[in-house]
């Protein structure tokens, strides 16, 4: 769909220049692509482009883990765990948009605590396209409590300091929902 600027900006009671900085921002994070003299649309992800990105934040994910369970802090892993009990009371409250935000969270968290800011950007700016796709994985109480487990194994193996399985456990976390996915 295309974005008209000026309706937006009606719309938000603002002028033109800030919809366009919103539109090049969107455009960065490879929400929306801008075609000359024929304005901004929304992008729409192929089958193709959506695998690949599931596959490349799997293996960032997995890196990110591994990291951790080498050099995490107690202070660190506490902060992870608290995340996940977070998430399980909003699985027993039925709660999927405080489960779908805490889980967002605490993936960025992982990728934002390995410390040296390019694993945080690459891992959220793939998650930004693909965050739409994620929500269809996170839908009722069976796919939370799922997705919960594989989190809670992920961060049993950073806690024990387990490289491998951290990352074994990461990635096929994202794979799994790659495949929940395209089910």
């Amino acid at each position: 769909e295309r974005l008209n600027e000026q309706l937006l900006a009606d719309r938000l009671g603002v002028s033109r220049g800030p919809i366009r900085e919103a539109a090049r921002l969107l455009e960065r994070d490879g929400l929306v692509r801008s075609l000359a003299n024929q304005g901004v649309f929304v992008r729409q992800l192929s089958l193709d482009d959506a695998v690949e990105l599931y596959d490349l934040r799997a293996v960032i994910a997995g890196y990110a883990c591994g990291w951790l369970a080498a050099r995490s802090t107690a202070e660190q892993r506490r902060e992870l765990s608290g995340m996940v009990e977070e998430m399980d009371a909003a699985i027993e409250a039925v709660d999927e948009d405080a489960y779908f935000s805490l889980n967002l969270s605490f993936h960025d968290r992982i990728a934002e605590l390995v410390g040296n800011g390019r694993t945080a950007n690459i891992y959220t700016g793939l998650g930004k396209e693909v965050r739409l796709l994620r929500r269809r994985v996170l839908h009722g109480v069976e796919a939370m409590r799922f997705s919960n487990d594989e989190h809670k194994a992920i961060l049993a193996a950073i806690v024990a300091g387990d490289v491998a399985s951290a990352r074994e456990a990461a990635e096929r976390h994202h794979m799994n929902g790659k495949r929940r996915w395209l089910e």
